[in-house]
């Protein structure tokens, strides 16, 4: 199988993850921090390792700002509703997955939050400036994508958080897709709240995500439980991290994902982004050749390691299956991103997204652009 499904989840993920994990689970499978014994210890030592690989990557100076959920849509719902008060408004993009457009539409009807959603070009970028134009008195927020997960249309983020700080406004990037990518750096860059999941970018395992939070912002708890700590107290802990994780975290999972934080930091994130940089462009190229075939978004190095397409004629959720048959896993459809299709002109199409991996080579993108030439010459 040549799988080009990353922006959905990585695979494979590097040897040492599937190690590190099966290691946790079979030598000191024990609940972290709520006991004294060794293998209990040892959970607890081993994710705080994770927890300083992660913050080191991200950039971060401070491991206990780094709190481990479930995955990057728990860390934006954490972001989310930790920040809105009644009256606020909050500014948003039309390139944002569900987990950004849905939890700001509920407290928009529920009548909590004014909401802003700012257009982007038919190419899926966004004029830092539009974002600008939509600051009101009041505005408390901004939350945008680092990186579009239909077309890979990286935003400016950095120009964007350099506008908002201007203004005293939070900024909250959900780096979903941008991680293990883009350059960035939590500690440099002008973003507030970092959200990020461990099993795309990071080479983590499902269900595994961070929120980093810079400095000292004042977020109401998601979730309120026990945490192992101050366990005679029946307010939660205002102690960071444990103020915001509660409840039996994901060890092997959290281990996991450090492991995938070291893989990277190993490995260097230039080299990787060159590579699949290479296959993108390799990937456009041959689409491009090809008679009948659409593709999307901006191009060059404005566009990450996704490439979307449809074949005129065929419907994309059929493309992808005759894609499967010939061994090549992509996601057809909306891609949790309604907004993002309405954008590129896809809300009626849906469409064929091939995003990489630094495991994909050339010899797989040589033959999925052959696969495609096959699809689009067959039939209607």
């Amino acid at each position: 199988m040549i799988y080009l499904d990353n922006a959905a989840t990585t695979f494979p993920k590097p040897e040492i993850v599937y190690e590190k994990i099966t290691e946790a689970m079979r030598d000191y499978g024990a609940n972290p921090g709520r006991s004294g014994h060794d293998l209990s210890m040892r959970m607890n030592r081993e994710i705080f390792n994770a927890r300083m690989a992660v913050t080191r990557f991200i950039g971060g100076d401070d491991p206990m700002s780094l709190i481990f959920t479930l995955n990057c849509t728990d860390s934006l719902n954490m972001a989310i509703f930790g920040l809105a008060e009644q009256g606020d408004h909050v500014i948003t993009t039309a390139m944002e997955h569900n987990s950004v457009l849905r939890p700001l539409t509920y407290l928009e009807k529920q009548g909590i939050i004014e909401l802003t959603i700012v257009e982007a070009a038919p190419n899926g970028m966004v004029d830092p400036k539009d974002i600008e134009a939509a600051i009101k008195e009041n505005t408390k927020f901004c939350v945008t994508t680092a990186m579009s997960n239909l077309v890979g249309s990286i935003l400016d983020y950095k120009e964007i958080g350099k506008i908002l700080k201007e203004k005293n406004i939070y900024y909250i990037l959900d780096a979903a897709q941008g991680l293990g990518y883009l350059p960035i750096n939590i500690k440099e860059d002008p973003v507030d709240l970092l959200c990020f999941p461990g099993h795309k970018g990071l080479f983590g395992p499902m269900g595994t995500g961070a929120l980093y939070i810079k400095g000292d912002i004042p977020l109401k708890p998601f979730r309120i439980g026990g945490t192992g700590s101050f366990s005679l107290e029946l307010d939660p802990p205002e102690i960071l991290p444990d103020r915001y994780e509660s409840g039996t975290e994901n060890g092997p999972g959290i281990i996991g994902m450090g492991a995938g934080a070291e893989f990277l930091e190993k490995i260097g994130l230039e080299k990787i982004r060159k590579h699949e940089d290479h296959l993108k462009d390799l990937l456009i190229k041959g689409f491009e050749n090809i008679e009948d075939v659409v593709l999307y978004g901006p191009g060059g190095k404005n566009q990450g390691p996704v490439v979307t397409i449809n074949i005129k004629g065929k419907d994309s959720s059929e493309a992808a299956d005759r894609l499967n048959d010939m061994g090549i896993a992509v996601r057809a459809g909306f891609h949790c991103a309604p907004l993002s299709h309405k954008t590129i002109g896809t809300l009626e199409l849906g469409a064929v997204r091939f995003s990489l991996s630094y495991f994909n080579t050339e010899e797989e993108i040589q033959e999925t652009i052959q696969a495609v030439e096959k699809i689009a010459k067959e039939e209607r």
